[in-house]
């Protein structure tokens, strides 16, 4: 179902969500701002929608302002102080300061105990809106113009069958529409769920509620309750013994919304699977029955309900599900994971399960990588919701301080936007193992010379990368080049007093780990060096002690990932027909002058190719990381020699020489200068100026195509 636009390229997925509640709307709006095809099937024409009010908490507001959900325009309103009353006792007047009835926890902020919102740590306002009224502008924002295709909104079509493994939905009239993704919103009396579960069911939690709302003049207009409804934003929570009233405003502050929770003991009422538990009828005088023990204001603001949009709402609970996903279905919200009205937290982590979807399904996801993604979708927030599931049980009974402050912030203090993100870059990072982590390992596989930023191989691009290689071999001290030895494993294969090495420096070019661009290098080689391994076997090669590079990217990912001896230094090279001159600098203070004149070309079919023209194994180096901490100077963390072959080199990115001059009319002069001005480099360079160039025994420029990514390097042992 895949589509795809005229360069094959995929366009987005079909996805199909039954249930336009709350957590629906936002995934639809979500799902086609990345990319997608949304249709939602509810069964309702959504005619019998009625007062109520909800909280959008910061964790859910801030997941809302980044889909560009601004839920004020509905009406919402901040959320600036709560009040922990005494439901007998308690007494709000006018002077509300010096009144000796008030709880000791009365108006406070609904953050934290002292401040307002705006103080604290929150970076979203915590608002109260209108559930009609949000529900009505989720249902525009997901059908009109802008980000994204325009979701389908079908209403008065009644899911009564889903396929798992075809991600379609059946419909009451028999339609059979089929797509790429399947989201069951569908709510407690889950339709999809019983293709995860047919054992587990809702059940009551032995709590009900009664919900209702009245105008803020109301209570203002008399004297009784006027000083209830005074303060805007004001959230207060009345409790005695096992009742508990909720009122909080809504709707641009001109609506009171009230929740008045109870034992369903006072109120029985049957759980209708197949119906709307949320909108049950009830008389007003059952309400002021439960209540007839509360203090007069609040039974006076009680007596205001009116019966035609009073209601009951049973409050139902849920064992966990086994798993969210079969295939290609995901549920969410309340069909995932039903909550208690305690903590602000059942709509908010609908909100949040639906941001999370966009998150695992981006817009290029392909058709095929759905199952493993919903999977990744559950992996993000089964632990999360069914923590807070667990706390708004918890929260029916009065906690302590330290325990409901542990809840606030783990609930608020949360983006599902950035938890989602994060959790699927582990997942992607996952799935290729064999990859290069480094330094600062945190933001994921560093892309460098033999991986992208996912830790797929380069090799392929390596191939058209360029060098020119210019290197100068010479004749020298034997016993100073083996000064620089790391260990007596090292050796040189021929006995004698001379021995040769190479200053050999390369400019790269076309390198598509660094966007096209390149750098230069130039490293001592002394050639005709074994390593004897503790079996016996010998290694023969070329040793490097040390490698210059003029550009920290090569600096960081050669030293970590290999190994390599590296060192920044700057390098300029002036190139002419027939002459190639190099220069080697730090912070302008000039150390190094290699020189190559009256160049003239050879057949570059005859050139050895490696440093130096030797025919050796490859590349000796030794590996050393130092431990950290004060106590442990001198004491390595990782000590051991490398090994880079040539043929394994070979193999991986084959190099082509296409052009070959030779001169023996080339010369080397390095100064060792002081610690003024090699305050870093000084000790190296001056070992580098100690080496006698007795003899140059040959002077070329090789230049080609083809750079290898030196990913054969190995331990030795």
């Amino acid at each position: 179902m895949t589509r795809k636009d005229l360069n094959g390229e995929a366009k987005g997925l079909r996805i199909l969500i039954v249930g336009a509640g709350i957590g629906g709307l936002v995934a639809a709006i979500a799902l086609r701002q990345a990319g997608h095809h949304v249709e939602i099937f509810e069964r309702s024409r959504f005619a019998n929608e009625v007062g109520a009010a909800i909280h959008l908490s910061p964790n859910a507001n801030g997941v809302l302002r980044k889909l560009g959900i601004n839920a004020v325009e509905f009406g919402a309103v901040e959320a600036e102080l709560v009040s922990y009353l005494d439901g007998k006792l308690a007494i709000i007047c006018a002077d509300f300061e010096s009144c000796e009835n008030t709880h000791p926890l009365a108006r406070r902020c609904i953050s934290c105990p002292s401040r307002k919102p705006r103080e604290c740590g929150d970076m979203y306002r915590w608002l109260l809106v209108h559930r009609a009224h949000f529900h009505e502008g989720l249902k525009k924002v997901a059908q009109a113009p802008g980000k994204g295709e325009p979701a389908r909104l079908h209403t008065a079509s009644k899911v009564v069958d889903v396929d798992t493994h075809t991600a379609s939905v059946t419909l009451e009239n028999g339609d059979v529409i089929e797509g790429d993704v399947l989201l069951g919103a569908d709510g407690v009396h889950s339709i999809t769920r019983n293709k995860i579960s047919t054992d587990i069911k809702p059940f009551s939690s032995g709590k009900n509620a009664f919900r209702f709302l009245i105008t803020r003049q109301q209570a203002l207009d008399d004297p009784e309750t006027a000083s209830i409804a005074q303060d805007m934003g004001a959230v207060d929570m009345w409790d005695s013994e096992e009742r508990r009233v909720v009122i909080y405003p809504c709707d641009n502050n001109e609506m009171l919304n009230f929740i008045c929770l109870h034992p369903e003991t006072d109120t029985p009422t049957a759980i209708n699977p197949g119906g709307d538990s949320y909108n049950q009828q009830i008389g007003k005088d059952a309400l002021l029955d439960v209540y007839k023990h509360f203090n007069p204001q609040v039974r006076k603001l009680l007596e205001k309900a009116h019966p035609q949009t009073l209601r009951l709402w049973p409050l139902l609970d849920m064992d966990a599900l086994p798993t969210w996903v079969d295939d290609r279905l995901a549920l969410l919200g309340d069909a995932a994971h039903p909550f208690l009205p305690y903590r602000a937290s059942g709509g908010a982590m609908a909100i949040e399960d639906a941001v999370s979807l966009a998150v695992m399904l981006p817009g290029d996801i392909s058709r095929e990588e759905v199952p493993e993604r919903l999977k990744v979708y559950e992996k993000a927030r089964h632990e999360r919701a069914t923590t807070i599931q667990q706390m708004t049980r918890d929260s029916t009974k009065l906690q302590s301080p330290q325990s409901a402050w542990s809840m606030i912030a783990y609930i608020y203090g949360h983006d599902e936007f950035d938890h989602s993100a994060q959790v699927l870059r582990k997942h992607l990072w996952s799935q290729n193992p064999q990859v290069y982590w480094r330094q600062p390992i945190v933001f994921g596989p560093m892309p460098g010379p033999r991986q992208d930023w996912m830790g797929r191989d380069r090799v392929l691009k390596s191939t058209q990368s360029t060098f020119t290689t210019a290197s100068i071999k010479f004749k020298t001290s034997r016993t100073l080049l083996q000064n620089l030895f790391p260990s007596d494993r090292y050796s040189f294969i021929a006995p004698g007093t001379v021995a040769r090495a190479s200053f050999s420096q390369t400019t790269l070019g076309g390198m598509d780990w660094l966007g096209g661009g390149g750098y230069r290098h130039i490293g001592l080689y002394i050639h005709g060096v074994q390593y004897k391994k503790e079996n016996g076997e010998v290694l023969k090669g070329t040793y490097m002690p040390i490698l210059f590079e003029s550009l920290a990217d090569p600096i960081v990912s050669g030293r970590e990932e290999l190994g390599m001896p590296k060192l920044y230094t700057a390098i300029d090279v002036h190139q002419r027909a027939n002459s190639y001159r190099m220069q080697t600098s730090w912070q302008g203070a000039v150390w190094g002058h290699f020189e190559l004149e009256d160049l003239t070309d050879e057949d570059p079919a005859a050139d050895a190719g490696t440093i130096g023209g030797e025919a050796d194994d490859g590349i000796l180096v030794y590996r050393y990381i130092p431990k950290v901490g004060r106590d442990t100077k001198g004491q390595a963390e990782a000590e051991y020699p490398i090994f880079v072959p040539h043929a394994a080199e070979s193999k991986v990115v084959p190099s082509k020489v296409t052009r070959v001059q030779r001169t023996s009319k080339a010369k080397v002069d390095i100064h060792g200068l002081d610690w003024d001005a090699l305050p870093t480099l000084h000790h190296v360079v001056s070992r580098l100026g100690e080496i006698p160039i007795d003899e140059i025994i040959d002077a070329k420029v090789v230049s080609g195509f083809g750079v290898p990514d030196v990913s054969s390097a190995m331990r030795i042992e």
